[in-house]
């Protein structure tokens, strides 16, 4: 397949062509931008990003968080990327920054964890859809209960949060505010304009 920033030849389609402008974009400002649900395809897009932003130089990176979750380990992938490359990432929630995507959020040390006024945050367990054989369904509900716990871990050390109060937090969809999510320890602080990233 041929890198798009690369390949000189005219975009055919509306959607080929706004891709190639985010690629460009992200490229040139070292934004990255995790928009919708967290699936194997945007996890594969957004650590192609970061790896290579991160060859370019050791600037910091920014990335932008809209999202409401899906697949735990796409989000797993994206999570540890943010740690795994050179350059430090911030993160900058805006819309909503849910499940799968709270995850990715909360990757970078508390500092680098800024969101806008209007940011809605969300936490809750894994949902699964168990099938098939008794046994089958009793291995998934087992790595459903490990998956819970290991998330309510990253939160805890993320926010500084009792791991059980985290647990029972997680047992429903637990909303929050910009405030709120500040005063959780999930954001440091609200900013309004880029100049304010630092």
């Amino acid at each position: 397949m041929p890198n798009r920033l690369a390949d000189d030849k005219p975009v055919a389609t509306p959607a080929a062509a706004t891709d190639r402008i985010e690629d460009q974009l992200s490229f040139r400002s070292r934004f990255v931008l995790v928009f919708g649900e967290v699936d194997d395809k945007l996890a594969h897009a957004t650590c192609r990003r970061l790896l290579a932003l991160s060859e370019q130089s050791d600037a910091p990176i920014t990335m932008l968080v809209s999202s409401p979750g899906g697949h735990v380990e796409s989000g797993d992938a994206i999570h540890d990327m943010i740690n795994f490359v050179r350059a430090p990432v911030t993160t900058v929630g805006t819309g909503w920054v849910a499940s799968a995507g709270a995850h990715i959020f909360l990757a970078p040390p508390k500092e680098r964890r800024l969101c806008l006024p209007n940011t809605r945050f969300m936490i809750h367990q894994p949902a699964g859809g168990a099938g098939g054989q008794a046994s089958d369904i009793a291995i998934q509900a087992k790595e459903i209960l490990r998956t819970r716990e290991r998330i309510a871990r990253v939160i805890a050390r993320q926010t500084g949060r009792a791991f059980e109060s985290v647990l029972a937090d997680m047992e429903r969809d637990f909303w929050m505010s910009a405030d709120e999510a500040i005063a959780y320890g999930i954001v440091s602080r609200i900013v309004e304009r880029q100049k304010e990233l630092g």
